[in-house]
């Protein structure tokens, strides 16, 4: 890191430290919820200072993004830790006035109502997306019923591949004489979150560095490993002059920050429609391994579709199924129990 690019680096993080000291101090003095609404929306809003820095991670110098990522994270759980805390108080407060303003029975134990918490899974996507966010990517999303074209077409999967038969995927019905009835056989739960690729690639000019979290939906058997719908979160990036050494440092580097330098992790030659040469990735699971994603370069075709020029632009993709990480991260055995809702289960990860 230069000395120049070295002092703008201090200069940022002095900046984050500022904020977050003026952000706790605000969100400690809150005197009510609503003034305590008032103090997250001015750090967290979308004009805040701080939105404003973490949406200018990838204009940075490389050598800066890692420190400001980090630091970023840090300040988010500082400033989270703090809204909470204060949002207990005035639970707490709220609760005595609701028991002091109703005729209770005094001789019966009073029982307090458990706050919640995230979902496992919700909190596996954060802090997968933390990591890439660090790197630069920015956050995108799509609809969960999506269209063939996007689901398949545009991204080079002709109509015979058995991915698109009703044995694998979930087709949406329309009653007859319906205007929706004429899309029969075209409308669909996606299978993956690759058609919000798609769609970024249609509306926004490259370079994209992107990740996309969702829900997605599939005809599979469940047993302790698949199931009929589950989570994914996918990676995009667009550029000239990106090779496949740059997608396998990318993976390599996420896996070593999310689950420690250690951990044994493979590509393995595979094959996917929409990229060309494809990759699978395995991580050592106990005594054997466990393919937690699918990789590779973004297939010309593909670039065609959505009007890029191939010769001009290069891209690789990923996509990380996140039930599996959760279970590779926490040691759970059956990919079921994060959807059973056994409280038993779920309150391992308060």
């Amino acid at each position: 890191m230069d000395t120049e690019t070295a002092a703008d680096t201090d200069g940022i993080l002095a900046e984050i430290e500022d904020i977050a000291t003026l952000a706790v101090d605000a969100i400690r003095d809150a005197g009510d919820p609503d003034a305590l609404e008032a103090a997250k929306a001015a750090v967290y809003g979308r004009k805040s200072r701080l939105t404003e820095i973490r949406r200018s991670i990838g204009s940075l110098p490389k050598a800066a993004k890692p420190a400001v990522g980090a630091a970023l994270n840090k300040i988010n759980e500082r400033i989270d830790a703090a809204i909470a805390d204060r949002a207990a108080v005035f639970a707490a407060a709220a609760e005595q006035r609701l028991l002091e303003s109703e005729a209770l029975d005094l001789t019966l134990p009073g029982r307090r109502r458990r706050m919640g918490h995230r979902h496992v899974i919700t909190k596996v996507f954060q802090e997968i997306a933390d990591v890439f966010v660090g790197m630069g990517y920015r956050i995108a999303e799509g609809p969960e019923v999506e269209t063939a074209w996007y689901s398949f077409d545009a991204l080079n999967i002709p109509p015979t591949h058995p991915a698109r038969l009703g044995m694998d995927t979930i087709y949406v019905d329309h009653p007859a004489g319906t205007a929706a009835a004429a899309t029969e056989g075209e409308v669909l739960l996606r299978p993956h979150t690759s058609p919000v690729q798609i769609r970024l690639m249609e509306t926004e000019p490259p370079p994209l560095y992107y990740i996309v979290p969702g829900r997605v939906f599939r005809n599979d058997t469940v047993d302790a490993t698949h199931a009929s719908q589950f989570h994914q979160i996918e990676g995009l990036a667009i550029d000239r002059d990106l090779s496949f050494g740059d997608l396998a440092g990318t993976i390599e580097r996420f896996c070593h920050e999310y689950f420690g330098p250690g951990f044994d992790i493979r590509l393995f030659p595979d094959f996917f429609p929409f990229t060309e040469p494809s990759a699978g990735l395995e991580v050592r699971w106990g005594e054997s391994w466990l393919e937690i994603a699918g990789c590779g370069m973004v297939d010309p075709n593909v670039l065609e579709a959505v009007g890029l020029d191939p010769e001009q632009w290069q891209g690789f993709a990923w996509g990380f199924g996140v039930e599996r990480i959760a279970m590779l991260r926490y040691g759970v055995p059956d990919i079921r129990w994060f959807t059973d809702n056994d409280v038993r289960f779920l309150e391992r990860f308060t």
